[in-house]
C-alpha cells in the first residue's frame, strides 16, 4: 500500500516533495523516491529506506524543477529490490516518469502483450512498470507527432483504462508537457487533489490521502472520480475528464481499517469517524457474546485501534485504559516483509505498563487480525504483565481472503482466520475469548459517515473482487508463485493447506 504524490507549482518543488512523503511514511517504509523535471529534463533520485534516511542535502539538489512526483514503496508484488524503487522512468514517448499505489492482475497478459506487440521491453518484476510502458504505448499512440494535448493525454488513459485490471493510482509526468493523474475505474485506491492560491498563479498537488495537502497548506479540492483522469499543463492549467466507461466508486476497506491516517478524509468518510463507527458497531456485538461485567478494562493496541477502542468503551460504560505503550521508531509490523522480523519487532515496539493489567480481566482491541503473530505476543505480553483474563476483539472482520489490489497478504494459509472458526483462532492467539466485527458492520460502519457511499471494496473479508477477473485459478497461481519466491516446497504447501505445520504467522 503505497504512497504517491505530485506537485506543480511556481517555485522549486524538491523540499515540497519530501515533506509530502513524510506525510505518508505510513503507507511504506520499504523505499523512496522522488523525480522533479527541469527544462524537460528529469532528476531522479531512489532507494531502499525511510524517506529521511533516502534522502540527503546532495540528493535534494539534485532534484530540480518546478513539477515533480514521489513515492514511498512497500512492496507487493514483485520484490524489495532497489531497482524496483519507485518512479519509474521510460524516454519514449517524450520521457514519462511515474508513481504507482495499487496490484495489477492481469500484469502477465500485459508484459506478454508489451513484448510481442508492441516491442517495449520489461526490466524489473514490478507490475508498475508494465503500467508505465502502457501508458507510455498508448500516449504515443494517441500523440499528434511531438504535439501532446490534454485531449490525447485523455485519449490515452481511456484505453488504459481499457487494457488494465485490477486497482491503481497513478501520478505521472511527461517530460515538458505536464503532470497527469488517474485512478482505476472502481476507485479502489485513493486519490486526491488541492490547490494553493499564489501570486503568481495555482500550485496543485495530488496525493494518496487528504493528510498530504492539508499538511502542506493546499486546499482539497475534491477526490480524484473513479476512472478520472486529471491533466495539469506546463502552462499551470488543470484539464479533467472521465476517460471509462462505466465507473464505480468501491473504496477500500482496509484503508479505513488500518492503512490510512486518522486525520486523512477518503472518498467524502472521515478516517478517524469510521472508526469510531466500528467501535460502536464492536460494543454491540461484544455485549451479545461477552458479559459486560467480566470486562473491567478495555485498552487499545495502539495506534490504529485507538478510536475504536474508546468508542467501544464509552458504548459498554468500561473504564478506559492505556496499558501498550508504543515505541515510535518501529515501522508498522503488518507491512514489516519476512515473519522473523515481524515477530521480533513486536516486543520491541510495545511494552505493557503491568500496573494497568494486574489481576484485571482485560479486553484488547486491535483493528484487525491478520496472520495473528502479533495477536499471539500481545495475549502472552499482557498475562506476563499480570492479566487475570485476556479477551480480545476485532475491528475487523476474519481476514479470510486473498488481497489482490496492493496489500501484502496474498496466500490463504498465511492468514490465521482461513479455513478456522472463531474458537479456534482464539485457542491460536492463547485468547480467553475473541470477538470479530461483522462485515455488514464494517461496510455500515463507513457508509455511515458517508451515505453516499454505495459498495466498499472488502475482497479480503468476503471473498468478492469488484474487477471480476480475480478466478480460483488465478489465486492458486499466485499463491504457488509466492511459496516457490520464499523457498517452500510443494511437500511443504501441503502440509500448510492441510494445517499439518504450526500456523504460518506474522502480523
Amino acid at each position: 500500500m503505497c504512497g504517491i504524490v505530485g506537485v506543480v507549482s511556481q517555485a522549486p518543488v524538491n523540499q515540497l516533495l519530501y515533506d509530502a512523503l513524510l506525510l505518508l511514511q505510513h503507507r511504506g517504509q520499504d523505499a523512496a523516491g522522488i523525480a522533479t523535471n527541469h527544462s524537460s529534463m528529469f532528476s531522479m533520485y531512489k532507494a531502499n529506506g525511510l524517506v529521511r534516511d533516502v534522502f540527503r542535502t546532495r540528493n535534494m539538489r539534485s532534484l530540480m524543477g518546478n513539477s515533480g512526483i514521489g513515492h514511498c514503496r512497500y512492496p507487493t508484488a514483485g520484490s524489495s529490490s532497489e531497482e524496483e524503487a519507485q518512479p519509474f522512468y521510460v524516454n519514449a514517448p517524450f520521457g514519462i516518469t511515474l508513481a504507482h499505489n495499487g496490484n495489477l492482475t492481469n500484469q502477465a497478459q500485459l508484459k506478454d502483450e508489451l513484448f510481442r506487440n508492441d516491442r517495449r521491453h520489461i526490466n524489473t518484476d514490478s507490475d508498475s512498470e508494465v503500467l508505465l510502458n502502457v501508458l507510455a504505448h498508448e500516449i504515443q499512440q494517441a500523440a499528434d507527432g511531438y504535439t501532446l494535448d490534454a485531449d490525447a493525454v485523455f485519449k490515452a488513459v481511456a484505453v488504459v483504462h481499457r487494457r488494465v485490471r485490477g486497482a491503481y493510482a497513478v501520478i505521472a509526468q511527461i517530460a515538458g508537457h505536464g503532470l497527469l493523474a488517474f485512478r482505476d475505474p472502481f476507485g479502489i485506491r485513493p486519490l486526491c487533489i488541492g490547490v494553493n492560491e499564489t501570486e503568481n498563479g495555482p500550485e496543485y498537488l495530488v496525493a494518496s490521502e487528504s493528510v498530504a495537502l492539508e499538511g502542506l497548506g493546499f486546499r482539497f479540492m475534491r477526490d480524484i472520480a473513479p476512472g478520472e483522469a486529471v491533466f495539469i499543463d506546463d502552462a499551470g492549467h488543470m484539464h479533467a475528464r472521465q476517460c471509462a466507461d462505466h465507473p464505480s466508486l468501491n473504496p477500500c476497506a482496509f484503508e479505513y481499517v488500518y492503512l490510512a491516517r486518522p486525520d486523512s478524509v477518503i472518498d467524502g468518510a472521515s478516517v478517524y469517524a469510521t472508526r469510531l463507527k466500528m467501535g460502536e458497531y464492536l460494543a454491540d456485538k461484544i455485549r451479545k457474546e461477552i458479559p459486560v461485567e467480566e470486562i473491567d478494562v478495555v485498552m487499545p493496541i495502539p495506534d490504529s485501534s485507538r478510536p475504536a477502542a474508546i468508542q467501544l468503551a464509552l458504548k459498554l460504560g468500561v473504564e478506559y485504559r492505556e496499558g501498550f505503550i508504543k515505541n515510535r521508531y518501529i515501522g508498522r509490523t503488518f507491512i514489516m516483509p519476512g515473519q522473523g522480523m515481524r515477530k521480533k519487532s513486536v516486543r520491541q515496539k510495545l511494552n505493557a505498563i503491568a500496573a494497568e493489567f494486574k489481576d484485571k480481566n482485560v479486553l484488547l482491541v486491535d483493528d484487525s487480525i491478520v496472520r495473528g503473530t502479533t495477536s499471539r505476543e500481545i495475549v502472552q505480553m499482557a498475562r506476563e504483565a499480570g492479566a487475570r483474563k485476556v479477551f480480545f476483539a476485532s475491528a475487523a472482520p476474519p481476514v479470510l481472503y486473498p488481497n489482490v489490489y496492493g496489500i501484502d497478504m496474498p496466500t490463504r494459509d498465511e492468514l490465521i482466520a482461513h479455513g478456522r472458526t472463531v474458537e479456534e483462532v482464539c485457542r491460536e492467539i492463547t485468547a480467553d475469548r475473541l470477538v470479530y466485527q461483522d462485515i455488514a458492520a464494517l461496510k455500515q460502519a463507513i457508509m455511515d459517515v458517508n451515505p453516499e457511499l454505495t459498495s466498499v471494496e472488502a475482497s479480503c473479508f468476503d471473498g468478492v473482487y469488484i474487477t471480476g477477473d480475480v478466478t480460483p485459478a488465478y489465486l492458486d497461481k499466485l499463491e504457488n508463485h509466492r511459496h516457490q519466491s520464499s523457498g517452500k516446497s510443494s511437500e511443504d504447501l501441503v502440509r500448510t493447506q492441510l494445517n499439518l505445520n504450526p500456523p504460518v504467522a506474522a502480523e
